[in-house]
């Protein structure tokens, strides 16, 4: 007996000294990169509470919480919003340096909940990892889809989209009460978008575009909403109590139903002759020059990927346009004065007059400067470790560039506050491939939103529709100097309250 357990004792010591050997080193590597981490100089970051870390410090408005924040811990600056280490970058210089130096490292996304579920688990290109699928789908974007050449073959359903609207304002001159505009160009967009990606209107009594319409104008709330797990992944449960991944997953199958009719519909018709994205995909496919590594999923998820890019974006910086310059009639006066100048008694105005409209282009930009369509940029992801500006930055750290608080930097701009287009005459900046990072709107380097032209060309034709066919005024209660354009964060920076005018018929 005694034999046995003193057998027994030498078993239970031979197997405990190898663990205790694993503890041991466990502990002394743990030890040693607590060691090591301790000893990397982070970037400052201000205090943080336990479990919340900074998110107390960030209101409603992100890019003004941040500028703010920045102004005392320096342009680079590294915060804990919940369990996600957030890097803000609020300098031009530090801009460019991550693209000049580190492009690659920061060309990822930080995939959200409502991101995964809602395009199809990232298949899309805006989302997507960087890798070769997204190099190839952004190929296919650029090249076929968003090619300045491609977006200038659409100037029909813009001129048809902007009769509708300038019909419509008409219409409301009559009653010669204030007119929504905020609700009517966001209804313009949609419509545009919806056409030149699937042939469809948004907003058809009874059609088919009309429930498409309200399914993607869910889709794009949802896909910027708050959720607690992507903050906090222990509390993820959270979201299915709160019916929030019930609510997208009900989203995102309405969208994959509606998306895999239009396909059938569209190639039923056998004849692709590139009228609209889907018809301009099919013939791809059909060619043999989509590979055979994209699916339909990834198919459905391209298309999703331009209402959510393209809709807002569009109306919003149409609305920002219109306020600004309802709050500086100087301003509006000589825009009148140059498209009425430069269209004359024609019926209609075309995309060459739109070339020799210098003024209204200036303003665009410094509407575009004040009113960037991502305040924040669409956010990054490091994929790897990296030195910015000698601070480690550890990987899958988030990465928000202030593009408004670089575009208001007084280091940069003279009146940075003030609305002053004069300040872009005789002065080039480059949307796409930026020589001066203090100008961004459309973003940086591999992540450089693709849709510019598609977004400037619609832009541009618009507000040179509302300022040759009426006269504006606001309502009687309210003067230039007190319209109120208070900020409401979303997919971009909207006015949070509509933009209502009373608008008068311009007779050439």
């Amino acid at each position: 007996m005694d034999i046995v357990i003193v057998k027994a004792k030498l078993v239970e010591q031979t197997w405990s000294i190898p663990l205790l050997l694993s503890l041991l080193v466990l502990f002394l590597n743990l030890f040693l990169n607590f060691i090591k981490r301790s000893k990397l100089k982070l970037p400052p970051s201000p205090p943080k509470l336990p479990i919340i870390g900074n998110l107390h410090q960030i209101g409603t408005l992100p890019h003004r919480s941040f500028r703010t924040l920045s102004t005392k811990y320096g342009p680079l600056m590294l915060l804990h919003i919940g369990h996600t280490p957030t890097l803000v970058v609020s300098s031009a210089e530090l801009a460019e340096e991550m693209v000049r130096n580190h492009d690659i490292v920061f060309s990822n996304r930080p995939i959200t909940t409502a991101v995964k579920i809602l395009l199809y688990g990232c298949k899309d290109f805006g989302f997507a990892p960087y890798n070769e699928y997204w190099r190839q789908a952004r190929k296919i974007c650029v090249l076929h889809l968003l090619s300045l050449k491609r977006v200038q073959s659409f100037q029909f359903v813009r001129e048809e989209e902007v009769l509708t609207l300038i019909n419509n304002i008409r219409g409301r001159c009559l009653d010669a009460s204030p007119i929504n505009m905020t609700e009517m160009l966001l209804g313009t967009s949609h419509n545009l978008i919806s056409r030149c990606v699937i042939g469809l209107k948004g907003d058809e009594e009874g059609g088919s575009g009309a429930r498409f319409g309200e399914v993607t104008r869910r889709f794009m709330h949802q896909i910027s909403e708050f959720n607690v797990g992507d903050m906090f992944p222990s509390f993820g449960w959270l979201d299915v109590l709160s019916g929030f991944i019930g609510r997208l997953k009900e989203t995102a199958k309405e969208m994959d139903e509606f998306l895999d009719k239009v396909i059938e519909e569209h190639k039923a018709l056998k004849s692709y002759d590139e009228k609209d994205f889907v018809h301009i995909l099919l013939q791809l496919q059909s060619d043999g020059m989509l590979g055979t590594e994209l699916t339909r999923d990834h198919f459905k998820a391209i298309l999703a990927d331009m209402f959510v890019a393209g809709t807002e974006s569009v109306a919003t910086a149409t609305e920002w346009t219109m306020a600004e310059l309802m709050r500086h009639p100087n301003i509006m006066k000589k825009a009148q004065d140059e498209v009425r100048k430069v269209v004359g008694k024609k019926p209609k105005i075309d995309a060459e007059d739109i070339h020799r409209m210098d003024y209204l282009k200036c303003i665009i930009k410094e509407t575009l400067r004040l009113h960037p369509p991502a305040p924040l940029m669409s956010p990054r992801q490091t994929s790897t470790s990296v030195k910015l500006e000698d601070y480690h930055i550890p990987p899958k750290t988030t990465v928000f560039v202030n593009v408004w608080a670089i575009q208001r930097d007084p280091g940069l701009w003279e009146m940075p506050d003030v609305f002053y287009p004069e300040r872009f005459e005789n002065v080039e900046f480059d949307y796409k491939d930026p020589k001066s990072f203090q100008f961004i709107p459309f973003g940086i380097g591999r992540r450089t939103c693709p849709g510019v032209s598609f977004g400037l060309i619609a832009v541009e034709y618009v507000i040179a529709n509302l300022l040759y066919w009426f006269d504006w005024k606001l309502p009687p209660h309210i003067s230039a100097q007190n319209l109120d354009i208070t900020e409401a964060f979303g997919l971009g920076v909207c006015m949070k309250f509509p933009l209502c005018l009373l608008a008068m018929p311009y007779r050439p």
